[in-house]
């Protein structure tokens, strides 16, 4: 058993242990480091009250019933008449609050005592420094306790209440720190409950944010970091939406300055007829318009699309049905609920990117779409030559075209798959390159529903 005590000590570390059993919420964490104390405070108080408290209370009474059988004792020696100890009886039953009575000629019996409780151990501890006489004590009733004392002429049987024994502020104390222990855990809760609600809205708003989602203004509340936090937010977040509005109109500019002279080359060609070289010249124009075309793509982004709700299929089957009017042999299909908040146009972009760039390459291409708990996984599969696993990550740079693995003649400026995991990163999402099962290339894209 020690061994494998101390096997089972390997394997779980106790930091590992109290990590789990910890709660991981920060209301779950605060309650707790408010309601501990809380607990031990109240366990501390308890065992200060039942160890001395009741013990000197308990005694005290045990003290006092055992006086007043003890007066009655030493009425019934003064008058030992039957008329005169019913008297003293009934003289007991008003002013001590026990009923006695007395059987002549009885003796108790030699037996052992039994393993008795913590109240009758109190009260015979008291009967035996008031007299030292055979006593006999019987609380298994439910309100009474049952004493017999041996006298030299009979044995005196005496009915006294419990409740002389013990006294109602045990239930009161218990009550109280009861009651004062659920008032404070609801008090408490309640507190927690709105100092940590703001820092829920915090990390939603951060995480639409991150997901290029309108964030609108959210007041600011809580404790003073948390209003200093939800404050640096709103600055950070008036800082990017400048730097993306003044990205926007830069390329504006960009795009009008670059095409104007491009068109005015084109139209200069055009003119020129078929001279010599003028035919490279035209190749060159071009590529330089693709490559600017290219480049204000990536670099417009998403633009100024606004997300909606969108069934992910009808994109899909745009998609699919674009690359099947260029000759592609393309099949898709797809499982579950496929709706979720998307930029429509840039969503399309981005697949139509991967599947573009798998088109050019393979003979084949699968699309799978499938919904997983919260996400929905999209896999474009091709049967083309692929790309090697350590130069995968490469490919996402801008402008990085792998001529080992995709033929620069046909492929575009090296920006597809840049776009293309922006704007999966746009939406909170994940894009991975892997070994596909069609023997090529394996694009799997992870959407937060």
């Amino acid at each position: 058993m020690a061994a494998i005590g101390e096997r089972l000590r390997e394997r779980v570390p106790l930091g590992g242990l109290i990590k789990r059993l910890l709660p991981r919420s920060l209301l779950g964490r605060s309650l707790m480091i408010i309601v501990t104390p809380l607990i031990v405070v109240q366990i501390v108080s308890a065992w200060v009250f039942f160890d001395r408290h009741w013990d000197t209370v308990s005694t005290r009474l045990a003290r006092g019933l055992a006086g007043d059988i003890s007066a009655t004792i030493e009425l019934m020696r003064e008058d030992t008449t039957p008329e005169g100890r019913q008297a003293i009886f009934a003289f007991v039953s008003g002013n001590f609050g026990f009923t006695a009575d007395f059987r002549e000629g009885a003796i108790l019996k030699n037996a052992p005592e039994p393993d008795s409780g913590q109240l009758e151990r109190v009260l015979r501890d008291a009967l035996m420094d008031r007299m030292q006489r055979p006593i006999h004590l019987d609380d298994r009733p439910e309100r009474d306790v049952l004493i017999d004392i041996q006298l030299p002429d009979g044995v005196l049987h005496i009915v006294a209440p419990k409740k002389r024994l013990f006294t109602s502020t045990t239930y009161l104390f218990v009550a109280m720190m009861t009651g004062s222990s659920l008032i404070l855990f609801a008090i408490a809760m309640l507190f927690m409950r709105n100092q940590v609600r703001p820092i829920h809205r915090l990390a939603a708003a951060a995480d639409a944010l991150g997901k290029g989602r309108e964030v609108p203004s959210f007041r600011i509340q809580g404790a003073t970091e948390v209003r200093q936090a939800a404050t640096a937010f709103n600055l950070m977040r008036n800082r990017l939406q400048r730097q993306v509005a003044q990205r926007t109109e830069m390329l504006a500019g960009v795009s009008h300055d670059l095409r104007t002279p491009l068109t005015r080359m084109k139209l200069q060609l055009a003119m020129m007829g078929d001279a010599q070289g003028i035919s490279d010249l035209r190749d060159d124009v071009r590529e330089m318009e693709r490559m600017v075309e290219g480049y204000l793509a990536f670099a417009r982004g998403e633009g100024t699309e606004q997300p909606a709700r969108t069934n992910l299929r009808e994109v899909l089957d745009d998609v699919t049905a674009a690359a099947r009017r260029q000759g592609a042999d393309i099949t898709l299909s797809s499982e579950g609920a496929m709706t979720l908040t998307i930029r429509r146009e840039a969503m399309r972009r981005c697949l139509a990117n991967i599947v573009g760039n798998a088109t050019r390459h393979a003979k084949r291409v699968e699309i799978s779409a499938r919904r997983a708990a919260d996400m929905i996984e999209i896999c474009i599969d091709d049967d083309g030559p692929g790309i090697p696993a350590d130069q995968r990550e490469a490919v996402f740079r801008p402008f990085q075209r792998l001529d080992q693995s995709r033929n620069a003649e046909t492929g575009g400026v090296g920006l597809g798959l840049t776009i293309a995991r922006d704007v999966v990163h746009g939406h909170g999402g994940e894009i991975f390159l892997e070994d596909s099962p069609l023997g090529g290339l394996r694009a799997r894209i992870r959407l937060p529903v």
